[in-house]
């Protein structure tokens, strides 16, 4: 069911505090902070309603509520403005991959890791041909869902798999530029609180792959989406040259 306006105000509200903050989001937080031009009281009615048509979920009897994946695809696809590169974010990206164009791995290896830099998320590539390139670790170790011992062994048990990244990298939904993956989507028990964002580029016969980040399935959206877009249309133009 798709909400009503009142509740898609409400709705972005709460994703963009747990984005920011990791915590499940209370009413009281929501009215301090955000104006949505309605009661406490209407606010919490919205939230139960949002929780029954699967948008929130509770994650404790008295906790506040936390975005679905079904929340964060709604984000995205209605709700999310991207924050265009800067001409400056742009040079310094491409500078850091320019002198690797003429060796297709290396220039993998240096924008997975330049990608891991600017994202400050795990960044993982793999091409059609089965290689696979990740750069990043120390970044995710940093966030609050990773304190999970069980989370971060998963992530990093997954990145010893290459067939499974390859899997996950390969898997394509529609015709959109950039794809996501939350959660159980990922294939792997404990991963609930993660999620994927990846592009594919093409830039001819064995040159051909995806690129992306995994990280929190609260992820920024807005900074994360374009930043992937750009090292997928970076790669596939050098790897060209």
């Amino acid at each position: 069911m798709e909400p009503t306006d009142r509740q898609v105000r409400i709705l972005k509200a709460i994703i963009e505090e747990y984005i920011e903050t990791a915590e499940p989001v209370g009413s009281e937080e929501l009215e301090k902070k955000y104006f949505l031009g309605v009661s406490p009281a209407t606010v919490r009615n919205e939230m139960v309603k949002l929780t029954e048509s699967g948008y929130l979920k509770q994650p404790h009897v008295s906790a506040g509520r936390v975005p679905t994946k079904i929340a964060f695809r709604f984000y995205i696809t209605h709700l999310m403005e991207e924050r265009k590169l800067t001409v400056a974010d742009e040079v310094a990206a491409r500078e850091k991959v320019w002198d690797y164009r003429y060796d297709f791995d290396r220039l993998l290896h240096h924008a997975t890791r330049a990608l891991a830099d600017r994202s400050r998320m795990l960044a993982v590539a793999s091409t059609d041909q089965g290689d696979v390139y990740h750069s990043g670790y120390a970044n995710i170790l940093n966030l609050p869902e990773f304190f999970d011992i069980d989370i971060t062994r998963t992530i990093l048990s997954m990145l010893d798999e290459e067939k499974e990244i390859i899997g996950m990298l390969s898997k394509t939904f529609d015709e959109e530029t950039v794809h996501y993956l939350f959660g159980n989507e990922l294939g792997y028990e404990f991963l609930e609180p993660c999620g994927m964002i990846f592009t594919r580029f093409n830039a001819g016969p064995e040159r051909s792959g995806s690129l992306g980040v995994i990280g929190p399935s609260r992820l920024n959206y807005a900074v994360v989406v374009p930043l992937v877009k750009y090292f997928g249309r970076l790669v596939e133009e050098l790897a060209k040259a």
